[in-house]
């Protein structure tokens, strides 16, 4: 069977969509299936193109055996709304080359478009139509439902034309697959019939990432002491996790030196967060940059408590992917998620972090205050072991392509 992925994002992206998209294109092709990918040149999170793809355009590479055609795009060194239009629609411009080229080319049997971006979509929904393909639509974020929730785009005309867009793609797609119960109820409210909705969640490696004791740490290489208290933001740092609070609470333990916060990761709001950081005298925060894969499991071993924070109206339309790392590892998580939401429900209902109100300091620096109290024995265990039943790489992929295959 020949299968077709395409996205912006994909290996050798460290976080993010693209790290997701890798994994499922080398587990398909280690199943046997031929698999190929239309992407980007590797950008995320740092939003620079990675020194060894700069000045390089069209071409091909082969990647644990699967062929990736990489295609050139516009990246903005400063992000905003109308640079990120642009840059995602440079990438639907010229990876139209490729779809063109594949038209005349012997059919593959199955496409998956992993959004966002949501328009992406028209490309591979105009190749189906030729080659009477199957179709599956990937969500891994709702984009326009976040830059509206999130006050990111306010004109209500754009809005409206997006949403008819996305409406229309999904619909022609044979099926849809996303992240939650919360993100699939939000894609049933477009008008998508249940029979099509696939759940496909985010995974882990469990065999890779597992808990390490403080002295298999990354503590020596940072020189922080194994008594030091650290309290971890890994990940991307953008303008939906709403990062502001965690400067005005750091401010809150200045006279307490032992309590550490470490920043690891990039992002478009990294630089921001710095100036922030050094304006407020915030000696107990340090900024690092990514640390290489290999390393993940001794860097999550490094913090006491580890932070997975949103805004307000995203908790119920992105699934934090740093999450299912920190289950992984067996760490505590002080999560901001609101009521009702999916990500609310799979914490509380199964002790696995501690649940904190979105966007409120003093209700971030009472649950960093409540669990540094606290014996977090038991949500160690259950977040592991939620790993371990629910989070399983083949288990997941394998009832995947087991439903969209057979279409």
């Amino acid at each position: 069977m020949r299968i077709l992925i395409y996205g912006i994002n994909y290996t050798p992206e460290l976080t993010g969509i693209g790290k997701y998209t890798g994994e499922m294109s080398s587990w398909l092709a280690t199943q046997g299936y031929d698999v190929s990918v239309i992407t980007a040149m590797p950008y995320y999170p740092e939003w620079e193109v990675a020194p060894q793809y700069q000045n390089r355009w069209w071409h091909k590479e082969i990647i644990d055996g699967v062929k990736v055609y990489r295609c050139p795009f516009y990246v903005p060194a400063k992000v905003d709304s109308k640079k990120r239009i642009a840059h995602e629609f440079s990438f639907l411009w010229s990876s139209s080359f490729r779809w063109f080229a594949a038209l005349f080319k012997k059919k593959y049997d199955l496409v998956i478009t992993v959004c966002p971006p949501f328009h992406i979509g028209f490309s591979p929904y105009i190749y189906s139509i030729f080659k009477k393909t199957s179709l599956v639509s990937h969500i891994q974020d709702l984009q326009i439902d976040a830059a509206k929730d999130l006050n990111m785009l306010s004109n209500q005309k754009a809005l409206n034309l997006m949403f008819k867009m996305e409406k229309f793609l999904l619909r022609k797609s044979d099926y849809v697959s996303t992240l939650t119960s919360g993100m699939k109820s939000r894609v049933a409210k477009k008008g998508i019939s249940d029979d099509k909705i696939v759940m496909l969640p985010n995974w882990v490696d469990i065999d890779f990432i597992k808990p390490l004791s403080k002295s298999e740490s990354l503590r020596d290489k940072f020189s922080i002491s194994q008594d030091d208290i650290v309290i971890l933001y890994s990940g991307n740092m953008g303008k939906k996790q709403g990062l502001e609070i965690l400067l005005e609470v750091a401010g809150q333990y200045k006279d307490q030196p032992h309590i550490r916060f470490m920043m690891v990761g990039s992002g478009a709001e990294k630089d921001a967060l710095k100036k922030m950081a050094a304006d407020k005298g915030l000696t107990n925060m340090t900024f690092y940059p990514l640390q290489p894969y290999e390393q993940l499991s001794a860097l999550l071993a490094t913090a006491d408590l580890h932070l997975v924070l949103q805004k307000r109206e995203a908790s119920d339309l992105v699934m934090p992917s740093k999450l299912t790392g920190i289950l992984a590892a067996g760490g505590c998580a002080i999560v901001t998620a609101m009521p009702g939401t999916s990500l609310y429900e799979d914490i509380r209902n199964n002790n696995m972090g501690v649940l904190c109100e979105p966007e409120s300091v003093a209700a971030l620096k009472n649950a960093i205050d409540t669990a540094l109290a606290s014996d977090l024995t038991q949500i160690r265990t259950n977040a592991r072991q939620y790993a371990e039943n629910h989070l399983n790489r083949d288990k997941i992929l394998s009832q995947f392509i087991d439903k969209v295959k057979n279409n």
